[in-house]
């Protein structure tokens, strides 16, 4: 199968001179659910950002179709793959929610009409159709996740990467994530501590600890080896 995102021997090293990644290879293809897991600071986080353009590799590339991300494609690379940060009201800074949906769209110079029917779409395609009047600050944990996930929809995205996606969701919340995120035919990398829930969702697993790869693999395998999970800061899911 062919991969939409590639990182070869992708490394990243902060101006304070803490190494955050180092020699990391990994493949997303089109469609394909991929869980992040590992301990607090294996990387994680600073992942996601290189693998939407908000931090540029040390060292080694990332490809996109099989293609280097250069400075020239960053714009089609924030184009295709949208990002859910761990906390929506990061994602939330107007006084309308289909102001903060509409906001992508309207940065990359689409028609009042095109941004108008991205808006609807995002919006139906979360279930919050009711909530396109309303103020952001004033919506509960799971209808800004859920608001905030149409932001990163609006855009038409061909992958769609969260980070601890459930922080803020009670189980019902959880069950409602979950659900919507199998209906997307979209590439999703979840990263998240939430295992059970990575489990129900990603069929696969990548494990980083201390920057590096540890073992990628089917979720089940992987994420049911007690050994490895303590190994690595982490417990095996019920």
């Amino acid at each position: 199968m062919s991969s939409l995102l590639q990182a070869r021997d992708l490394g990243y090293r902060y101006p304070d001179g803490i190494v955050a990644l180092q020699g990391l290879s990994f493949e997303l293809a089109p469609g394909e659910r991929l869980g992040l897991v590992g301990p607090n600071g294996a990387g994680k986080s600073t992942l996601l950002l290189l693998l939407t353009g908000v931090l540029t590799p040390s060292e080694g590339a990332l490809l996109l179709d099989g293609e280097p991300v250069t400075p020239g494609r960053l714009a089609e690379l924030r184009r295709r793959v949208g990002i859910v940060f761990q906390h929506s009201d990061d994602m939330l800074f107007t006084s309308r929610v289909s102001d903060d949906v509409a906001f992508g769209p309207r940065q990359t110079r689409l028609s009042p009409e095109e941004t108008a029917t991205r808006v609807d779409e995002a919006l139906s395609a979360v279930g919050a159709e009711e909530l396109r009047d309303r103020v952001p600050q004033h919506l509960s944990g799971g209808e800004k996740r859920r608001v905030a996930l149409a932001s990163a929809l609006a855009l038409r995205p061909e992958a769609l990467l969260l980070d601890e996606p459930t922080s803020d969701l009670d189980p019902r919340g959880r069950r409602e994530l979950r659900a919507l995120l199998e209906e997307l035919a979209l590439a999703t990398l979840v990263a998240s501590h939430d295992l059970e829930f990575v489990l129900a969702l990603c069929p696969r697993v990548l494990l980083l600890d201390g920057g590096r790869r540890v073992t990628s693999g089917p979720s089940r395998k992987v994420l049911g080896d007690e050994a490895l999970m303590l190994a690595h800061g982490l417990e095996r899911p019920h």
